[in-house]
């Protein structure tokens, strides 16, 4: 059975369909192409314009000469929410996407040591054991409390916060117990793990997020909570993949995406979005407008400043913003033994951790990720060959850096970092392909404000109804998936703000949709 067919046939059930309702998503990033495939699935018009001449966003991908590097994501955590985005659609995720369980997880190195985080719990636990002795009880804990936390909490992230009261709703009271306010994600993780290092190793996924575990709200230690309870995957041929998945789908059940096409500004009139006009300046008027840019670019650059009260460029400019990244795209002509992921520490985390959150200032001792998909995926380069994926956290644009005088130097560090801690000497000698991104690269070729490239901070000062909402309170009709608004940066949250988003749609046009629960 065809899409088509497939969404036809749920349709008869739902009642009205979204027949003569048009909307129009801009950009087509991962929140972008899930509001286009839940959107056309419903029966609605859509029309996604994206500025790229591919899908993706910082989702993306660019290929040289035969190697293939995915631009931002390289994990995949939390699948079932990606799945939820399929099958209210009427489709299945796996029609569309070759999915690949990693095991190990990941490989952590700390001074001399190195933590393999397995995909069965017990093989994780025997690593705690060998590297930290007596400790392996706290693993336990750390499921059972963190699992009741994220199904109390859950709720709340599926929510609207477009307005300040709906943060009163009856369902989302259970929650505030869990929320830990006042505590950090490492302070959270030293009530499992007494060890500081181990507290640690469980703590890396605040940059997920941008933050540094000691300020990183304490209710994200679930995140690593859901990659040891429901694995953590890769797509054949790179993450950037999701997208265009979703793009078809979304094609197949009657979307049209149009790349290489621009937004060069929304169309106002009384305080109502009521279409956008294109960088060719034809205008294009639907009932509603998602916009799925950085929404700090998106304010700055496709509404005129006189028309925003609330998120003016004074208020965008004293937010806050995660950190940004330098990192290396390399195709070398050889394999390395190296598991897919490798997360590395610096000598002295701490004071790294410092200098890139608080002092906004190089860091001469680097902690870096190097993702080696090659030993997964053999599509990413040409046979006996590697697409390599080299990470250096780094303060955003607000810091005081000259990224043109800084990035060679950033290069070498990394270079020498890599020989010094993986043993890897003969790194440069292989190289056939390179690209570097630093913050200066991400402002510039992806559009992301301040080169923050997690988007804005997920303090609790800019969450919830505190952050940018799904339904935006600037304008009527305007709605915003992605990173920027509630309930956050990263695959599994933007795939959330795609559904709320489409959901307040749908329901603004009297329109039924499936709806499915994710186990935690």
């Amino acid at each position: 059975m065809s899409a088509e067919d497939k969404v036809s046939e749920i349709m008869k059930d739902l009642g009205p369909t979204g027949s003569g309702k048009k909307v129009i998503v801009v950009g087509g990033g991962p929140g972008g192409v899930a509001s286009a495939l839940l959107l056309a699935s419903r029966g609605i018009n859509v029309q996604l314009f994206e500025k790229q001449n591919r899908l993706g966003g910082r989702t993306g991908a660019h290929e040289i000469d035969g190697y293939k590097f995915d631009i931002g994501p390289t994990f995949l955590m939390m699948k079932s929410l990606l799945d939820r985005i399929f099958e209210e659609s009427g489709l299945r995720s796996e029609d569309y996407l070759d999915f690949v369980r990693l095991d190990p997880m990941y490989e952590i190195r700390f001074d001399d040591e190195v933590f393999r985080a397995g995909n069965n719990v017990e093989d994780t636990k025997a690593e705690i054991e060998r590297l930290f002795p007596g400790q392996s009880a706290g693993m336990d804990k750390f499921l059972k409390r963190e699992r009741s936390r994220l199904s109390r909490l859950l709720p709340a992230f599926q929510h609207d916060f477009s307005k300040a009261r709906n943060a009163l709703s009856p369902d989302l009271l259970p929650a505030l117990p869990h929320l830990s306010l006042g505590t950090t994600v490492f302070d959270n993780l030293k009530k499992y793990f007494s060890d500081d290092k181990l507290a640690l190793l469980f703590s890396f996924q605040s940059k997920y997020l941008g933050m540094s575990a000691w300020e990183c709200p304490g209710a994200f230690a679930m995140l690593s909570y859901m990659e040891h309870e429901h694995g953590i995957f890769h797509t054949k041929g790179g993450l950037c993949e999701i997208p265009i998945a979703m793009g078809r789908a979304a094609e197949e059940c009657g979307a049209q995406i149009h790349t290489g096409t621009g937004v060069k500004q929304l169309l106002l009139k009384d305080r109502k979005v009521c279409g956008v006009v294109l960088e060719d300046g034809e205008e294009v008027y639907a009932d509603s407008v998602v916009i799925n840019a950085d929404f700090a670019h998106a304010m700055t650059h496709l509404v005129p400043e006189e028309s925003l009260k609330r998120w003016t460029r004074q208020k965008l400019e004293s937010m806050k913003y995660s950190c940004s990244t330098f990192m290396i795209h390399l195709g070398v002509d050889k394999l390395y033994d190296l598991p897919h992921h490798t997360i590395v520490f610096a000598r002295d985390y701490r004071k790294n951790v410092d200098e890139i959150f608080k002092h906004h200032r190089r860091s001469d001792d680097i902690s870096f990720y190097i993702r080696n998909a090659s030993v997964t995926d053999p599509t990413l380069a040409p046979e006996g060959k590697s697409s390599l994926y080299i990470l250096v956290p780094t303060p955003n644009l607000d810091g005081d850096i000259d990224w043109d005088e800084a990035k060679d130097a950033y290069r070498s560090m990394a270079f020498s970092a890599i020989a010094d801690r993986l043993g890897i000497t003969d790194l440069e000698e292989h190289i056939e392909v390179e690209k570097i991104y630093t913050p200066k690269t991400w402002n510039a070729e992806l559009d992301i404000f301040k080169g923050a490239t997690f988007n804005l901070s997920h303090c609790l000062s800019q969450m919830a109804f505190m952050r940018p909402g799904n339904q935006f309170d600037e304008f009527r009709n305007c709605y915003l998936v992605g990173g920027g608004t509630h309930p956050g940066s990263g695959l599994p949250t933007i795939f959330e703000s795609a559904r709320i988003s489409s959901n307040l749609i749908s329901d603004s046009f009297g329109l039924s949709y499936l709806k499915q629960k994710v186990a935690v």
